[in-house]
């Protein structure tokens, strides 16, 4: 079997303060910009990586979410467990010292973790982890 991560999807409640976070704090760029029905599905990813991306989707846009659903998502997305996006950078520390410089909401620094990986952790406007750790 041949199969590769292609893209996954990320909610964003605020298209602009997303597509900032992305393209302005982690240096992404943006692949597509679709709006529909007051709506937008942003994609964006790695310079370099063009076959790997992140959807930043409007999570209350969702084909059969009920409105309890929508509610639960957006208050999972104020207390940030909603969703979750590991990144890898070659270098964490000098990662992390821009994403400190560029204002990013950080949740953890640069910590070696008791089952062996080193990382560090931000939170995106919608409240989701971005967890970054150090490639090998």
């Amino acid at each position: 079997m041949d199969i590769t991560i292609n893209a996954s999807f990320l909610a964003q409640n605020d298209p602009d303060a997303a597509l900032a976070f992305y393209r302005d704090t982690l240096g992404f760029e943006v692949r597509n910009d679709v709006g529909y029905g007051g709506k937008r599905w942003i994609t964006v990813g790695p310079v370099g990586q063009p076959q790997t991306s992140i959807v930043l989707y409007p999570p209350e846009a969702s084909p059969g979410v009920t409105d309890d659903e929508r509610r639960t998502i957006a208050e999972m997305m104020a207390k940030g467990t909603f969703g979750i996006i590991l990144l890898a950078s070659k270098n964490l520390d000098a990662t992390f010292e821009q994403l400190q410089a560029r204002n990013a909401d950080i949740v953890q620094e640069p910590t070696d973790q008791p089952y062996g990986v080193r990382d560090c952790a931000v939170r995106d406007p919608a409240g989701n982890m971005i967890r970054i750790q150090q490639a090998a």
